[in-house]
């Protein structure tokens, strides 16, 4: 059954300002009768750091905590815990004048007061020396608790060293290319032919004459068995490798054209030049599609993703710029660097890139181009390549012949290596002018001044045992 109803009292309606005098009053009845005096000491909270003695030792600052309680005329009534905090409101005028007295010593380090002296047990003394003194000046940043870094550990990789030259060329070798299928690649150099090698054993398998200029720009089609070469000479051309001769020739720059990239899925070529200009070519009809303009130097590195409309220029007017594929237009500008932009590379799993410039290496997201962070050394030089594997190694090479390699994910430098220019060339010979990594992401090839042709891969014999991880955090998580 059911029990009677019970009748709920109407509830008064309240104004707003009723209710935020209610409150107020509130506020006054809990703390005006206590103002201007400390609260009372808590016994439980006592028996609670009486129980545990804790010796805490921090930069210079010894406090240390209240000793179990002696049988004295303050028995009675709970001493402070450190020098700094103040005993409750009974007989609190006297106390304070002697904790304030004996809390902080500041000038010369003096030895501090015993128990006894102060007439409380337990009562330790904070020793700060004058900045006159021997003693080092603490700051709030030694009481500070040290938080560990939130920056990534490094992976550990194998170091990279050099197992085949190739020399060939007559002149320095400025552009590298792979195939898809990871049996041969070719090379461009200043003695304006192309050469294309076996990737397995090294061996020249054909040389292509047709630029009257250096080569400064190669790229090999994924669908078709065409290969794009640029030069110096303003030309563009399309190879075909079935039949080793040009067919197709895209006219348009004014200038020398410095990088090439082709898009991995639609049919557009993509070329940057000392006009300034990114052009966007049309491989079937050879027609221009998009100029895009607005760049004040050259365009020395290009690179375009299948994900996204969008393409990326860097240029010798330090900036790095966007631009949307579907109207022509620029999307974005990044002027995080300081010096020229010669090299960018995007990383292949992962949705960004790393730039490069003789300022520093900085890695940004794609597609919006937010800066992540710096490399945390920095190569002082000209960095005139760089490649990325899927395993995330780095590697960057400068005009003074400096191979740095990379974790992608920390940015640590983990090996520095030189490249050794070949009998007979000067030690100025020493420059790297292109680099790639094959299909695998197991070797890497370089391009040098000394008219060779390098190739790299891992150290098989190395451990993390022979070769140690030496990294340190950086003091500042962003760094621009």
């Amino acid at each position: 059954m059911p029990g009677p109803a019970v009748e709920l009292e109407p509830v008064e309606p309240q104004s707003l300002k009723k209710l935020s005098f209610k409150s107020l009053k509130r506020a006054l009845d809990l703390f005006s009768p206590i103002h201007g005096q400390l609260a009372p000491p808590d016994a439980e909270s006592k028996k609670i750091r009486i129980s545990h003695k804790v010796n805490v030792e921090y930069a210079g600052i010894k406090s240390t905590t209240t000793q179990p309680r002696q049988q004295s005329d303050h028995s009675q009534q709970p001493g402070p815990s450190n020098a700094l905090a103040l005993p409750g409101p009974e007989d609190s005028k006297g106390l304070q004048k002697v904790a304030a007295k004996n809390a902080l010593v500041v000038g010369p380090s003096m030895p501090a007061a015993s128990s006894n002296d102060l007439g409380f047990p337990g009562k330790s003394t904070a020793v700060i020396s004058a900045p006159g003194s021997s003693e080092r000046n603490l700051s709030t940043s030694a009481l500070m608790e040290r938080i560990p870094s939130k920056w990534p550990r490094p992976v550990w990789h194998a170091p990279w060293k050099n197992y085949r030259v190739i020399s060939g060329h007559l002149g320095w070798v400025r552009s590298i290319a792979v195939d898809p299928s990871n049996t041969w690649f070719c090379t461009g150099s200043a003695d304006r032919t192309i050469k294309i090698w076996d990737l397995a054993s090294g061996r020249l398998k054909l040389t292509l004459t047709g630029h009257i200029e250096q080569v400064r720009g190669l790229a090999v089609s994924q669908k078709h068995t065409y290969m794009f070469s640029a030069g110096d000479d303003k030309q563009v051309k399309c190879w075909d490798l079935e039949q080793n001769k040009v067919i197709r020739s895209y006219h348009g720059h004014l200038s020398g054209v410095y990088c090439l990239a082709v898009h991995p899925t639609i049919d557009i070529l993509l070329t940057g030049g000392r006009d300034s200009v990114c052009r966007v070519w049309d491989i079937r009809s050879k027609m221009q599609i998009h100029a895009l303009s607005g760049h004040d130097n050259t365009v020395c590195s290009v690179f375009t993703r299948s994900t996204h409309p969008q393409v990326v220029t860097g240029s010798h007017d330090t900036t790095i710029k966007f631009w949307d594929l579907r109207y022509g237009k620029t999307m974005l500008t990044l002027t995080n660097h300081k010096k020229s932009v010669r090299a960018m590379a995007p990383h292949p799993k992962e949705q960004c890139f790393a730039s490069a410039s003789a300022d520093n290496i900085k890695k940004f997201s794609l597609p919006k181009g937010e800066f992540l962070h710096n490399m945390l050394s920095q190569q002082k030089t000209i960095i005139n390549a760089m490649a990325v594997n899927e395993e995330g190694v780095m590697v960057t090479g400068g005009d003074n012949g400096s191979l740095w390699f990379w974790d992608w994910k920390s940015g640590h430098n983990f090996q520095q290596a030189q490249t050794i220019v070949q009998p007979g060339s000067l030690d100025s010979e020493a420059g790297i002018y292109a680099m790639t990594y094959d299909v695998t992401g197991s070797r890497l090839i370089t391009c040098e001044a000394d008219k060779t042709v390098k190739m790299w891969r891992e150290d098989e014999t190395a451990t993390p045992e022979t070769h140690p991880l030496n990294f340190r955090p950086p003091k500042e998580i962003r760094r621009f």
